[in-house]
This record gives structure tokens, sequence and C-alpha cells, in this order.
């Protein structure tokens, strides 16, 4: 896969920067994904992420790092922060920016260790691609946490992005749950592959984790039908 967004972070993070990112999905137009915002502050990240990143505690894996905001969060706090990403490119910027322990690695391939807490933000749900992979995702998750860890996701519900019937019924795909989409990112004169990414109600979210014995709580709400969860072992 194309490294569009590695390729941007690097640009920008080497103080090349001309334009953003584009993204583009099936239900909606092409929308542009500033660079700056990669790079954001603790206080300017939204509610949700300045949540997690609070509540943070332990040994920390951060999924999907990105340009390593929260993971470089964290690490000048004096937690031991683990980061991943898919991007080559990510990874290099999240260790030219002094993140100590930073991986091109995908979740599915991490087996060592059990961490305390475990960060997926930025629509953390979108890494599950499809509602049929949640349960394979929520397994290995579990397999990684501590007994008295944590897992702070954050996600969406997209109903506000379909029409409503009179009734106020939103008019939905029969072939498939509203929340999966299909993505595209442009950068400069790159264009990704089109790719799958994940937005789940809250209640279908709890009832898939209770399915896997996992305690589902949502803490904190955004601004936009988006909610923070924290994730953690249930009962045997």
């Amino acid at each position: 896969m194309k490294d569009v967004i590695g390729t941007a972070l690097l640009d920008y993070f080497h103080g090349d920067y001309s334009e953003d990112i584009i993204t583009e999905t099936n239900i909606s137009e092409k929308d542009a994904l500033p660079l700056p915002y990669l790079f954001r502050t603790f206080e300017e990240m939204p509610k949700i992420e300045q949540k997690a990143l609070a509540i943070s505690k332990g040994k920390v894996l951060d999924v999907g790092c990105g340009a390593g905001v929260h993971a470089l969060y964290l690490q000048e706090k004096g937690y031991d922060v683990m980061a991943i990403d898919t991007s080559p490119g990510a990874v290099s910027v999240c260790r030219l920016r002094g993140i100590a322990n930073a991986e091109n690695r995908d979740l599915l391939q991490i087996k060592e260790g059990q961490f305390d807490t475990i960060l997926l933000l930025m629509n953390g749900t979108g890494i599950f691609q499809m509602i049929n992979k949640v349960p394979k995702y929520l397994k290995h998750l579990k397999s990684l946490l501590a007994p008295d860890g944590q897992i702070l996701i954050d996600s969406s519900d997209l109903r506000y992005m379909y029409d409503a019937t009179a009734q106020g019924e939103i008019i939905v795909p029969a072939d498939r749950y509203y929340g999966e989409l299909e993505f595209k990112m442009y950068y400069k004169e790159m264009e990704s592959d089109l790719f799958s990414w994940l937005y789940l109600h809250e209640s279908i979210f709890q009832d898939l984790c209770i399915r896997e014995k996992l305690n589902f709580e949502v803490i904190e709400r955004g601004d936009n039908f988006d909610y923070l969860a924290r994730i953690t072992h249930g009962n045997a």
C-alpha cells in the first residue's frame, strides 16, 4: 500500500509543507486533512483525546500512532510507551521526534508483553476495518491486556451522514453495516489504494465486547456524535 500519510508526515516534519492530505469516502466528497493537526499539542486535542491521555496508566501501547502526538505526550510524562503504525513514514517521524520505542508493525503482529493501557484514538475502531472482523481484533486486544488493564478507544455513530425518512428512520445500504466506509487518501501526486475503515455505534460495540467477556463503558462524549470507550476484562 502506498504510504501516502507517511510521506506527508515526513514532508511536514522536514519543513516541506505546501498542501494537505485529501480524504474521500464512498459516502462523502473529498475533504482536507490538515497536516498541522496531525502534529497537534495536548491543548489542541479534542476533549476525548485529552481524557484518554489523562487516565492512561502503566505500560502503554499506542496503536496507529501517526506522528506520535499521544505517545510523545505520555513519554514526556514518564510513561513506558510502545508506538506502532503500519505506515513506515509515520514511524520514522515518531523516531525523529524522539519516541524511544516506535515500530512499523500491525496490531495483530504484536504478541509479546501485556499492557496496562492500549490506546486506539482518532476513530480507533477504524483499524477493525469491517464489523465482521471486530471479534478477531477484540480477542487479540484482550490477549495483550494486563489483568487490571484498559483499552481506550474512540469512534462515532455515522447516522448523521445519511438521509432520513419523514418518520426519522435513516436510509442505509442494504448490503453492509452503515458504519463500514471505503476510504482513499491523496497527497501531491500520490493516491492510496482503497481501504476499509469502520465507525461503530456504541450499543453495537458494547454487544460485541460482551460476547468476548469484556466490559464496555462510554466515559467521554465529543461534539460530533463521537465517544470515548473504556474496555476492561469482564468476569470469567
